[in-house]
């Protein structure tokens, strides 16, 4: 067995970002070859990231990036929100997003053979899981192209719990895209305008509606006028341009648009963690389970 120096060790930490255990535990398994070593934690972080497989990772960040005519987002996951105060991380979900907008995949899995950083995207987060120790993962992405009469929004929350990226029609008024992107941030629409929404939903949401009304005790020749304006209220609850817009509430975020002589185009907003069952676990708990390892 080769003796390790603490020189060797810490120049292999240098390079990786390892505990210093890790490094000398990859080192002593290697007779020393510091090349051997980095090999070995990356074949050490594929045997962490499948135990890690069946964690819940509901936290993260999401990322906007804009370049031209090309603009992307993502989300990014972890275990834990401490990761999204970590520097690596936040340089993975930045480059991921960049790579995104640069190579136009389809799937997750054609992101993952991006390149990005010092190798693809997929090697940058076997490195972030490592390093890092916890199990991150793309979650998913959108790539939106669009002309140059028209205006990219782009807004990050939070530091990038939500992410929103929103493409005006008919104006190059960033500063007007970017607002609609702030209120599309804190209104949550899931439509631009309520002819997007579908039968099916229409039809369930008419029949929660006439239950409430009839368990209220309403009279039947009434009902359906009941349900026609609280089917309204609900269609200009989700639908963008009918929600009073944040920065003026006189006005629907319609009328805002239209002020610009522009229509909304598209618009993507993903919060991290929405639609993801979290795990219940207190922190000393989890303090107590790392511990433990």
């Amino acid at each position: 067995m080769a003796k390790v120096s603490a020189q060797l060790v810490k120049q292999l930490r240098d390079m990786t970002g390892v505990g210093m255990m890790d490094a000398k535990k990859a080192l002593v398994a290697v007779d020393g070859d510091i090349d051997a070593a980095v090999d070995h934690l990356r074949e050490t972080g594929v045997a962490k990231a499948a135990k890690k497989a069946d964690r819940i990772a509901a936290e993260g960040l999401a990322g906007v990036y804009v370049n031209g005519n090309v603009g992307s987002i993502t989300e990014i996951n972890s275990e834990t929100d401490f990761v999204s105060k970590n520097v690596q991380f936040q340089k993975l979900v930045k480059d991921v997003t960049e790579a995104v907008a640069e190579g136009n995949p389809e799937t997750v899995e054609d992101v993952k053979s991006l390149k990005a950083g010092d190798g693809t995207v997929e090697t940058e987060i076997l490195a972030a899981v490592t390093k890092i120790g916890e199990k991150i993962e793309l979650r998913r992405f959108s790539r939106v192209e669009k002309t140059d009469a028209d205006a990219f929004g782009a807004y990050i929350h939070m530091g990038g719990r939500i992410a929103v990226l929103v493409v005006l029609e008919g104006t190059t008024d960033e500063d007007a895209a970017r607002d609609v992107a702030m209120h599309i941030a804190a209104s949550n629409p899931r439509y631009v305008s309520s002819d997007q929404v579908s039968q099916e939903e229409i039809d369930h949401e008419t029949k929660i509606l006439t239950e409430q009304a009839l368990n209220e005790g309403k009279p039947a020749n009434i009902v359906e006028k009941m349900i026609k304006g609280r089917m309204n209220k609900y269609l200009a609850e989700i639908s963008l341009v009918d929600q009073p817009f944040v920065k003026d509430p006189d006005q629907t975020v319609g009328q805002y648009i239209e002020s610009k002589g522009a229509v909304v185009k598209s618009f993507v907003r993903f919060e991290v963690g929405e639609g993801i069952e979290k795990r219940e676990e207190n922190f000393a708990e989890e303090v107590m389970n790392q511990v433990k390892k």
